[in-house]
């Protein structure tokens, strides 16, 4: 029996896609040859990864889990949302939302995590189960909150079950003390954040590239108005306030009454938001167009 180098099981890895551990035992079964290990993960499905992975993930879950002052949201990604309803890939994705929690949001450390009762990281399950399911998957982004005093709450938009959804949110608040109701009040929050969409917590926060962008927008659309340019500052300086109310948390207006600033509320509540993080599932991602009469009259043809 051939010795199972290192050197041998990535070449395996790099030709079939398959999972390290998968790798390893397929060289095992084959005694050490190469071609007959492939012949091997062929059979078993697990070599069917890699001919998957070139393929657009936009559907799939936001995963969320939440723990004593810390909270993890995921994004896995596949094909359609039809593997969304498979209870392993639901398994999946709260799973790493679990370790998460524990590794952190840095996605290579996340791949390179144990994955509970496998004996593979997270990266060889999710390399496992695209064999299984037959569709190319992603592990796309992580966020971790934490406060050292006060909540992280999450709100997931209509979940397909407890904590999984195309839209989730996490709240990090900090309040002076254990203050009642913060909890419902960081769901409130994570409420208004699935609904208006802001990009950040306070002015001093926004995109200083994007907001220069934005000046420079409303400066030539004022411009246009033929009126002095001191007229022009002002009306500039009105609009990027509208331009706040729009993408900051703290300057809209509150979803749940339409009346107050989200500032104001939280003022009441004594609590301030330190951060937060909403997860839309395939933002982002360029999905292929296709003409399905095109397609049909393609395969008729054919």
């Amino acid at each position: 029996m051939a010795e199972i180098t290192a050197a041998l099981v990535k070449d395996l890895r790099e030709k079939t896609g398959a999972g390290m551990m998968d790798c390893k035992r397929a060289l095992t079964e084959a005694g050490g040859d190469l071609e007959a290990a492939v012949d091997w993960l062929r059979k078993k499905g697990l070599a069917a990864a890699a001919k998957k992975s070139g393929r657009v993930a936009a559907e799939g879950l936001v995963g969320v889990a939440t723990g004593p002052r810390v909270a993890a949201m995921v994004e896995v990604n596949a094909e359609t949302d039809f593997v969304a309803r498979n209870e392993s890939f639901q398994a999946f994705v709260e799973t790493v939302a679990k370790i998460a929690m524990d590794v952190g949001e840095d996605l290579a450390a996340l791949n390179a995590a144990p994955f509970p009762g496998t004996g593979r990281t997270v990266a060889e399950e999710l390399t496992h189960l695209i064999a299984t399911i037959g569709e190319n998957m992603t592990l796309r982004r992580a966020r971790v909150l934490r406060v050292g005093q006060g909540a992280v709450a999450t709100y997931v938009h209509q979940p397909l079950r407890s904590g999984l959804g195309r839209i989730g949110v996490a709240v990090a608040l900090e309040a002076a003390s254990e203050l009642e109701g913060l909890e419902l009040l960081g769901r409130q929050i994570g409420m208004h954040i699935a609904a208006s969409r802001p990009e950040a917590v306070d002015i001093g926060a926004v995109d200083p590239a994007a907001l220069e962008r934005e000046k420079a927008i409303l400066s030539e659309q004022a411009r246009a108005s033929g009126k002095p340019e001191a007229i022009i500052e002002k009306m500039v300086e009105g609009r990027i306030r509208k331009y706040y109310e729009e993408v900051v948390l703290l300057e809209q207006l509150w979803v749940h009454d339409g009346e107050s600033r989200v500032k104001a509320v939280l003022a009441k509540a004594g609590a301030k938001v330190a951060d937060f993080a909403r997860f839309n599932l395939g933002e982002g991602i360029e999905k292929e167009a296709s003409d399905f009469a095109a397609e049909v009259a393609a395969t008729a043809g054919a």
